[in-house]
């Protein structure tokens, strides 16, 4: 019998980031050999056992067969014969599908700490890649929302979605697969994405990847608009930053689907689009089975974030009113929520306002005035032909969103 560490547990340690849960392969024994040395059986579809005193989990070295559709069809194997490398073939990344050998089942001590590397995890590790294991990567659907979720922990650190992995996810998107997907998995996925460094990472790659489309449908259709993507994305960025929790978050994403938000040209008291964009959270929610309280915390951020916007102009009915809409009387913590929430979400609209100003001071040059201009009447020239360049791409962004509301 032989025991190994595997793993992100393996993954992290070279990565230098904190490990949070430790996960074992076993290799040459039994169901029984396992009950009989006390540990506890979990799980139907493979033998996955709990240790009896940490209760981290322990697995029989398996190997799997593709029989059906979505991540549940397939057929398992174990067998005292299953190798490690047999094992570790079978998982998504190459930065996964890596092993120490530890003493025993009762001692988690590394051997030696030499790592078990098969399929290239380590390269990948130095060159900051994640690439799958094999062509075996493509039966499995949840892997397209996995890859994306890692690709969103690890952004931070300068990591990239090799280009070979990236077209075995768009044809798994294109093959179907995705429909087969419980909403529960999508959910789990997407929520811990939406808790990573760059959470802004993950709902780009399945907008590219076209995920979002064929899981987030009204979202993809509101993120077609690139200055509600980009500044949805920002907002996302900042959130992480702060350190906001998830339904902070999840209300910030579901802001995509209220365009009104988006157009400073809208009165506060006057869109009744807002009650459409609520619908679509509250859809969208159910949908992918998200907990109540996001949905809820969403749709009231959506309903209520020009107010939040205007707390300084308000009149004292409106202020009376805000207190009333969000429970503030009840729950004084979910108005200061909302608030912070709120910030985010002007400061990303800020810097997206400035990131357009940027792009019209780039956009003009010397060949955009006239050549016969001298001294300071240059900087005159291009300092108002910048001007006017950001008025028209600003007018241009109100006109779109005013046609989407």
């Amino acid at each position: 019998m032989q025991v190994y560490l595997v793993g992100g547990a393996v993954r992290d340690k070279l990565l230098g980031r904190p490990i949070k849960d430790k996960d074992f392969v076993v290799v040459g024994t039994t169901v029984a050999d396992m009950l009989a040395a006390g540990f506890n059986q979990v799980g139907a579809d493979f033998p996955v056992f709990l240790h009896p005193t940490t209760q981290e989990e322990y697995a029989l070295a398996r190997t799997e067969r593709k029989l059906g559709h979505g991540y549940q069809g397939f057929s398992v194997h174990t067998s005292p014969d299953v190798t490690l490398e047999e094992d570790l073939q079978r998982r998504d990344l190459t930065v996964n599908a890596m092993a120490i050998e530890v003493t025993s089942l009762t001692d988690n001590r590394p051997i030696s700490g030499k790592v078990i590397d098969y399929y290239g995890g380590l390269q990948d590790i130095e060159n900051k890649v994640l690439r799958h294991v094999s062509e075996a990567f493509s039966e499995d659907p949840l892997r397209v929302l996995r890859t994306a979720r890692f690709y969103s922990r690890y952004y931070d650190l300068g990591f990239s979605i090799a280009d070979e992995t990236l077209h075995l996810m768009q044809m798994l998107v294109s093959s179907g697969e995705l429909k087969h997907l419980s909403a529960e998995r999508i959910w789990q996925e997407s929520s811990r994405a939406m808790m990573q460094n760059s959470p802004q990472v993950y709902w780009q790659q399945l907008f590219i990847s076209g995920v979002l489309q064929a899981c987030f449908a009204p979202l993809h259709q509101a993120w077609t608009d690139i200055h509600i993507r980009e500044t949805v994305q920002t907002a996302l960025y900042f959130s992480a930053q702060m350190q906001l929790n998830l339904s902070q978050r999840w209300a910030l994403l579901m802001t995509s689907l209220n365009p009104a938000l988006f157009n400073a040209n809208v009165n506060i008291d006057s869109n009744d689009d807002t009650t459409a964009a609520i619908k679509q959270i509250s859809s969208i929610g159910n949908t992918v089975k998200a907990p109540k309280m996001h949905t809820q915390f969403a749709s009231l951020f959506s309903q209520q974030t020009q107010h939040l916007k205007a707390i300084n102009t308000l009149t004292a009915a409106q202020k009376i009113d805000l207190l009333q809409a969000c429970s503030a009387h009840k729950e004084p913590e979910k108005l200061s929520q909302l608030l912070v929430t709120s910030h985010v979400l002007q400061l990303a609209q800020q810097h997206r306002q400035m990131m357009l100003a940027l792009n019209s001071f780039h956009a003009i040059s010397m060949a955009d005035i006239a050549p016969d201009l001298k001294g300071a009447n240059i900087g005159a020239a291009l300092r108002l032909a910048r001007i006017k360049h950001l008025q028209a791409q600003t007018m241009t962004i109100n006109n779109k969103t005013s046609t989407a509301l």
